[in-house]
C-alpha cells in the first residue's frame, strides 16, 4: 500500500473532481447528439452551422479538462489514484476530440451524400456517451454501484465490436458500389474516423474498470 493509499484512510478526500467529470459528460453527450444530427442532414449550410457546434463544444471539452488537471495539481488527497483521474480525463478528452475530427473531415472533404453506416455509427457513438454517462455518475459510490458500472463497460465493448462490425460492412459497400474515387477515399476517411471514435470511447471503459478494481 502507498503512502496515497495510507493517507486517504485519515485525511479528506477532494470530490471536486466528481462534477468536473459529470460536466465534462454533459460535454460529450452534447457532441454526440450533435454528431447524429449532422448524420441525418445533407444540406452543405446545416452541416456547416452543426460543425462550427461540434468545434464550440469541442473547446468547451478543453476547458473541462483543464480545469481537471488544475484541480489535480493542487488536490493532495484525490478520491482515486492521481494517475487514474489523469487517465479518464484524457480518454473522455479523446472521444469528444474524435468527434469534432469527424465534423471536420466532412467539412474539408464535402462528400456528396452520406453512406447509411454513418449514421448507424453516430447512432452508436451517442449510446457510448449514454453508458459513459452512467458510468461516470456511479462512480461517486463506486462501492454501491459495481455492478451497474461494470454492465456499462460490457455495453461499451458490446459497441466497440458493432463498430467493428458495421466499419467493415461499410468498407465492403464501399469499394463495392462507389465509382467515384474522390468520393471512395472521402467517405472512407470518415469512416475510419466514426470507427475510432467508438475505440476511443471504450477506452473510457477501461480507464473507468481501472479505477473500480483499485476501489473494490
Amino acid at each position: 500500500m502507498n503512502l496515497d493509499s495510507v493517507l486517504k484512510f485519515f485525511v479528506p478526500q477532494d470530490h471536486s473532481f466528481f462534477p468536473l467529470f459529470e460536466e465534462d459528460v454533459k460535454v460529450l453527450i452534447k457532441a454526440s447528439e450533435l454528431l447524429r444530427t449532422l448524420m441525418q442532414t445533407n444540406n452543405l449550410e446545416e452541416r456547416d452551422a452543426i460543425i462550427r457546434q461540434i468545434k464550440d463544444v469541442e473547446h468547451d471539452g478543453d476547458d473541462v479538462t483543464h480545469k481537471i488537471f488544475q484541480q489535480l495539481n493542487k488536490s493532495f488527497i484525490t478520491p482515486f489514484d492521481r494517475e487514474d483521474i489523469q487517465e479518464l480525463a484524457s480518454t473522455l478528452d479523446d472521444v469528444v476530440d474524435y468527434i469534432n475530427g469527424i465534423g471536420q473531415r466532412i467539412l474539408i472533404y464535402k462528400p456528396k451524400e452520406y453512406m447509411p453506416v454513418f449514421l448507424e455509427m453516430a447512432e452508436l457513438i451517442y449510446q457510448c456517451a449514454i453508458e459513459i454517462e452512467i458510468s461516470i455518475h456511479a462512480l461517486r459510490h463506486a462501492a454501491k454501484n459495481k455492478e451497474k458500472i461494470i454492465q456499462s463497460c460490457i455495453n461499451l465493448n458490446t459497441y466497440e465490436n458493432k463498430a467493428d462490425e458495421l466499419h467493415h460492412i461499410g468498407l465492403s459497400e464501399l469499394f463495392e458500389k462507389e465509382t467515384d474515387t474522390k468520393e471512395l477515399i472521402k467517405k472512407k476517411a470518415v469512416l475510419e474516423t466514426l470507427e475510432k471514435t467508438v475505440d476511443k470511447a471504450e477506452d473510457v471503459s477501461d480507464a473507468v474498470k481501472t479505477i473500480l478494481v483499485k476501489m473494490a
